[in-house]
C-alpha cells in the first residue's frame, strides 16, 4: 500500500511535533457581538499565514463561514466535513479546497479527528461543545494523542473553564487530564501553545501510560 506524506506524518507521535492540521469547532451563528466574528477571522488568517490546514464543519454560515473564508483569503487550505442532511439544506461552503460529505454527525466528528493534529473551539453552542468534549474524552481515554484549546473570546468560556477546575477539585477529573484542555484569550499565543503541547499520560499510538 502506497502512503502519502500526510499519512506517514499521522502515524508519528504528535507530542512536540509541528502543528500541520487543526480542527476548529465554532458556531453556525455569528454571535451577538462583532468581536466573535473579528476573532474568527483572525484565526482563519493566522492558519493561512502559518500554512496550517483548517479542518472544520463545512458550512458557509456564522463563524464557520468567517473562519473558512479568512483562511482561504490568506492562501490557506480548508477542508470542510459536513453531513449530507446539512449539505442538502444548502449550508455547505462550495468554495473550499476540499469538501467531504459524510453520512452522519458521528462520522463528521470521526473524520475531523482523523484529519487533525489538535482541536480548537471558538465560541459556539451545543454542537461546538459536543465536538469539543468528545475530542477531549477521546484524548483522556487514550483513543487519540491530541490536545484541545479553548479560545476564550470576550470571557465567553469563563464558566466552562471554572467548571473544569471545579471538576478537578471535586475529584471528577485528574490534574493530568485537566491539562488536555488549554485556554487563552490571544489567538496567536494559543496556536503556539497547541503547536508545542504534549499530551500528558500518553505515548505514541494514543495508548495510556501505566
Amino acid at each position: 500500500m502506497q502512503l502519502h506524506a500526510e499519512d506517514v506524518f499521522r502515524r508519528l507521535d504528535y507530542n512536540g511535533a509541528m502543528l500541520r492540521s487543526l480542527a476548529v469547532f465554532c458556531g453556525s451563528s455569528p454571535g451577538a457581538a462583532s468581536i466573535y466574528r473579528e476573532t474568527a477571522g483572525e484565526v482563519g488568517r493566522l492558519l493561512g499565514e502559518r500554512a496550517i490546514r483548517l479542518v472544520y464543519g463545512g458550512g458557509h454560515v456564522g463563524l464557520m463561514g468567517v473562519v473558512a473564508d479568512a483562511c482561504l483569503n490568506a492562501g490557506g487550505r480548508v477542508v470542510g466535513v459536513i453531513p449530507q442532511a446539512l449539505a442538502d439544506r444548502e449550508v455547505a461552503h462550495r468554495g473550499l479546497t476540499e469538501l467531504r460529505i459524510v453520512g452522519s454527525m458521528h462520522e463528521r466528528k470521526a473524520v475531523m479527528a482523523e484529519l487533525s493534529d489538535a482541536f480548537l473551539a471558538l465560541p459556539g453552542g451545543y454542537g461546538t461543545w459536543d465536538e469539543l468534549f468528545e475530542a477531549l474524552t477521546w484524548s483522556q481515554l487514550g483513543i487519540q494523542n491530541k490536545t484541545c484549546g479553548l479560545l476564550n473570546v470576550n470571557g465567553y468560556y469563563d464558566s466552562m473553564i471554572a467548571m473544569a477546575d471545579r471538576a478537578v477539585a471535586e475529584g471528577f477529573i485528574r490534574d493530568s487530564n485537566r491539562e488536555l484542555l488549554l485556554s487563552d484569550t490571544d489567538v496567536a499565543r494559543l496556536l503556539d501553545r497547541l503547536n508545542h503541547a504534549a499530551v500528558p499520560g500518553t505515548r505514541a499510538g494514543g495508548r495510556p501510560t501505566a
